[in-house]
């Protein structure tokens, strides 16, 4: 059905995309995959008519076309769910399904609308949400879904998904993959780009690996291993995923007794160590991401305490958080996780301004030594020091958002999703350097729905269901299945 041929694209001097090819199949589920910066999301702007090729060819049921615009994309039957949603919150949930569709004409009551979107709602599982809702009253993961029931109104006959899950929950997950499977079904040509091992398996039928801007042949799913594939993406093996869990640990750095917030149904009590990594797992409104914000100062403490080193710690505000050493990267790096439109140095040097300025003014000298050794602790190559943060890959953002934060030397860093839309070979680099500042002393809290993550980087699993703690486990004594079972049917979790 689609067959992109010999595309190459350059910003300025840098060559992205080196004469890259892509064929997909009508009912196929091709999965798109490379390291972050391969050139992935830059392939499926050009098809979806967001970038211009420089040369290239595009042919659909074997006639050449012209995309160079989103328009003209959807009239060639291209359908686009970005990686970065384009919800518009003010809008009706109705009113984004259709966002930017011209067919259905400009006097559509409110109601007729919510009536056309019920059943694309329906088909990603969200049979629960009121389409006459402002979309601003639902979470990261419904308003992805909305984004994927925007694309099965458009009937589109190519369907670019471009890390759909990300933002997801594994019962969520189920639902996009049951909704992939159902437009492939339909006979939809599907491009899934994804950073998740599991989904390729799962759901593709052929992976196609771009790597330094270029492409190799489609390889059978069926015939590839995760170590096979993960060695095509990066053109070497890439040794341990995770480094070895803490060999000792020190002091109680952190507790919580009885506490309660907006967004727990009990009171929830835990404790983290110096120097250990604990995590805490759990879906989309589990409660564990919660704990975060409390401790972050995003949420109140409604009743309990918190002790921070043996002090009572009860932040109103984040920047009271930061004054006792306690830094918070949110799962949304994108919104407040990094400056996009200011360079790397100014992302990373932002939270201490105070500490690199003399006499009010900005320290050149300071300022370069807080930037070197904040790059040098998370490996973040100099050579980016030039570039405006929005246009790293998105493991590099991952590092320079982390980054900042740790700069300030704090003794508790809370992480939401410390590797959402990171590629498997910055992931191992971020766990390894998140495991060195735990063994420098650092207590880290991150919540993660990714399964192996929880895993395979923590010292200690905190389980949450429904705003419930479910239980503390060590993590080498737990399993996926364990961990499944705890963040989806608490009462079996006893």
């Amino acid at each position: 059905m689609l067959v992109m041929t010999d595309i190459v694209k350059r910003y300025g001097p840098t060559l992205v995309l080196d004469g890259v090819g892509l064929a997909v199949k009508a009912g196929e589920v091709m999965a798109l995959m490379g390291e972050n910066g391969a050139g992935k999301s830059t392939l499926v702007k050009i098809l979806a008519g967001i970038e211009p090729s420089d040369q290239g060819r595009i042919e659909i049921d074997g006639k050449p076309v012209a995309i160079r615009s989103p328009g003209q994309a959807r009239a060639a039957g291209v359908g686009y769910v970005a990686q970065e949603l384009s919800i518009i919150d003010s809008l009706s949930v109705a009113e984004n399904v259709f966002l930017g569709d011209s067919s259905i004409g400009i006097m559509r009551s409110a109601a007729k609308l919510a009536e056309m979107a019920r059943p694309y709602l329906d088909r990603v599982g969200l049979d629960y949400v009121d389409p006459l809702a402002l979309a601003e009253n639902y979470s990261v993961a419904e308003r992805q879904l909305i984004e994927i029931a925007r694309l099965l109104s458009r009937k589109a006959r190519i369907a670019i998904l471009d890390e759909p899950t990300a933002a997801l929950s594994e019962s969520e997950i189920i639902r996009v993959k049951a909704a992939v499977r159902a437009i492939a079904a339909d006979g939809c040509a599907v491009i899934y780009v994804t950073h998740r091992m599991p989904e390729v398996f799962e759901l593709t039928n052929r992976v196609t690996v771009l790597r330094n801007g270029k492409s190799f042949a489609p390889m059978e799913t069926a015939t590839l291993s995760i170590d096979t594939l993960i060695e095509a993406m990066l053109g070497r093996q890439l040794g341990k995923m995770f480094p070895p869990r803490a060999a000792r640990l020190g002091a109680e750095a952190v507790r919580l007794e009885s506490c309660m917030t907006p967004g727990l149904k009990a009171p929830v009590s835990l404790s983290v160590r110096s120097g250990e990594i604990l995590a805490l797992a759990g879906q989309v409104g589990s409660g564990a991401s919660t704990i975060l914000r409390l401790l972050a100062g995003v949420t109140p403490l409604g009743s309990g305490a918190i002790f921070l080193e043996g002090n009572a710690y009860a932040p109103k505000s984040v920047a009271d958080g930061i004054a006792s050493k306690v830094v918070y990267c949110s799962d949304d790096r994108k919104r407040d996780g990094i400056f996009a439109v200011r360079s790397v140095p100014e992302n990373l040097s932002a939270p201490a301004l105070s500490a690199i300025s003399r006499f009010q003014l900005l320290s050149g000298s300071l300022e370069k030594g807080h930037i070197r050794s904040i790059a040098a602790k998370f490996g973040l190559d100099e050579r980016y020091f030039s570039r405006l943060a929005g246009n790293l890959s998105g493991g590099n953002q991952q590092k320079v958002a982390l980054g900042k934060w740790i700069g300030l030397n704090p003794k508790l860093l809370l992480v939401e999703e410390p590797t959402r839309g990171v590629d498997v070979g910055a992931r191992a680099e971020i766990y390894k350097h998140l495991r060195e500042l735990a063994d420098g002393g650092l207590s880290i809290i991150f919540a993660s729905s990714d399964t192996q993550e929880v895993l395979g980087l923590a010292d200690r699993i905190a389980t949450f269901f429904h705003g419930q703690l479910v239980q503390v486990v060590a993590a080498d004594t737990a399993t996926a299945e364990s961990l499944t079972r705890d963040v989806t049917r608490a009462e079996q979790a006893a």
